[in-house]
């Protein structure tokens, strides 16, 4: 029996390589409390199936599905269990995914141990977290790979290049886009989707869910109109405020942001 078993035994008794990496004790805190619920749960990339096997024994009341690009025998890798399910296909094929989803609905945890590629990674992403429900969580590993050309990733510019790591990165600026103090503001996909962002080594776990507390400083990401509308209606003196706040308060801004523009192609910054 493995009802009793904690997810450490059972990653050792089946010896997958998220023990070695340090992922399990981190996979046992967000998953300690869920594990008897009815999930639905994905994992790309399949390998020599045991991590399959784990979550299967895991999470003994859920449906466990593996995509991979290589062609798994189930009954070699012995995942012909009634809660694993296993497809063939890319991760970042759209038609592929779709008909995953198609055939599964939204998933409650989604863990990219695929190919590690960037646009992999980043692809996947884009095409799986919409399907993913409210309190779900997305889970990449060994992010290691952003920091590695061969990956698609930039070991020489870790602030600014396009790499996997910076892409989640800047996911976080999601969970604060209401404060974003920019009038040109354009809105982005995962604005009020998104409710937390956890690094850890070589391990990214996103929470979706619904973000939409309004900002105190801001309002429809402009200070100078939340700052003229609560001084004007405390003292009445809409003319003062309307010059400090709608007039000179915007032309800084507007003259901060071309400097601001002019600074980042100046260092190529896109």
């Amino acid at each position: 029996m493995t009802e009793n078993k904690n997810l450490n035994t059972l990653a050792e008794s089946y010896n997958t390589d998220k023990l070695e990496h340090g992922y399990i004790k981190i996979y046992e805190k967000y998953f300690e409390s869920i594990r008897n619920e009815n999930l639905k749960i994905l994992e790309i990339g399949i390998a020599d199936g045991k991590s399959l096997l784990m979550w299967s024994d895991y999470f003994k009341n859920s449906t466990v599905i593996g995509i991979d690009i290589h062609k798994i025998d189930i009954k070699e890798k012995k995942l012909d269990r009634h809660n694993i399910k296993v497809h063939q296909g890319s991760q970042s094929d759209d038609k592929f995914i779709n008909e995953i989803i198609k055939e599964y609905g939204n998933f409650d945890i989604v863990i990219d141990d695929g190919s590690h590629l960037r646009k992999d990674v980043i692809k996947s992403f884009h095409l799986l977290f919409p399907h993913l429900n409210n309190d779900g969580l997305y889970v990449v590993e060994d992010m290691q790979t952003s920091y590695n050309h061969f990956f698609g990733g930039n070991p020489f510019d870790l602030k600014y290049s396009n790499s996997h790591m910076n892409f989640f990165k800047h996911l976080t600026d999601r969970l604060n886009y209401q404060e974003i103090a920019n009038p040109f503001y354009i809105s982005n996909k995962y604005d009020a989707k998104i409710t937390n962002v956890s690094f850890y080594h070589n391990l990214v776990f996103v929470r979706k869910g619904v973000n939409d507390k309004l900002s105190k400083e801001v309002i429809n990401h402009s200070y100078e109109n939340m700052k003229f509308n609560e001084k004007s209606s405390r003292t009445r003196n809409s003319f003062k405020y309307y010059l400090k706040y709608k007039v000179f308060y915007k032309i800084y801004t507007f003259f901060f942001m071309i400097f601001t523009m002019i600074k980042r192609l100046l260092l190529l910054r896109f």
